[in-house]
């Protein structure tokens, strides 16, 4: 059994999924209670709007009780995203000796995933910063469910995870983009069609010394830009998952 520290913790990095909990607060606060509280700061103000004191204040506790039960704000931010993680349906790997099943159901989750981050577009702050969120439960018990997938489909495990790797680092950076974009644009009150179609003509005139740019916003703009957003974004997943699919067969014709 591994050695614990005076307040029980395991030596090590520090692991908030598994910091045991005490509880003296009446009536007694709970790290559920906490994290459901903070969620709801962040998803109404933003990144901005969560601090230890405020937080505290709405669940009418001392700023130092939530110490308790969490060490830091990071600790607390990566305990909320892998929450956002929970909420994301887990596929099955039945079927998956298909190509075309596998893929759909990769590129699902790839676009649960994006609709998530866009949806709380705080985390775009928040992923890069705390390292911590690829080790929580709800990622874990994900990215064991696309691994599963993936070795249905005849990848070896590391095959799979460069693959699960590929197109889930495409989706994060995609949606982060975007909901840094949407949130942009709603602060500023703008809305995103009408936007778009006042930069439309700047752009067009702006590329007009480089060929391939302007041939692109002259021609391939869609009239609807956040339909164009969906299609380009399963676009790009679908040129990953070729790009998988065509270097797994080269590597079975050797």
């Amino acid at each position: 059994m591994a050695a614990r520290t005076e307040d029980g913790a395991t030596p090590g990095i520090p692991m908030p999924w598994n910091r045991p909990e005490r509880r003296r607060e009446q009536p007694a606060l709970s790290r559920e209670q906490i994290v459901a509280e903070a969620f709801a700061l962040l998803d109404s103000g933003g990144i901005e709007a969560l601090s230890m004191r405020k937080l505290a204040a709405r669940l009418n506790a001392g700023a130092t009780s939530l110490y308790t039960h969490v060490a830091n704000k990071d600790e607390l931010l990566a305990l909320v995203v892998d929450q956002v993680f929970g909420t994301l349906p887990h596929p099955s790997a039945e079927g998956s000796e298909e190509p075309k099943v596998w893929r759909a159901k990769i590129a699902e989750c790839a676009e649960s995933m994006r609709t998530a981050i866009i949806r709380h577009p705080w985390m775009v702050g928040v992923i890069g910063d705390v390292g911590m969120i690829y080790l929580g439960p709800n990622w874990m018990r994900l990215s064991e469910a696309l691994l599963d997938v993936l070795e249905a489909a005849g990848f070896e495990i590391v095959e799979a995870n460069d693959a699960m790797n590929a197109v889930m680092g495409y989706t994060i950076g995609t949606a982060c983009v975007e909901a840094a974009w949407l949130a942009a644009l709603a602060r500023s009150g703008q809305d995103e069609q009408e936007w778009m179609n006042r930069l439309l003509p700047v752009v067009t005139e702006a590329t007009k010394d480089f060929p391939r740019l302007h041939r692109l916003y002259t021609t391939s703009v869609p009239d609807e830009v956040a339909g164009g957003r969906d299609s380009t974004f399963a676009r790009g997943v679908n040129v990953i998952l070729d790009g998988i699919e065509a270097a797994r067969t080269a590597r079975g014709q050797h």
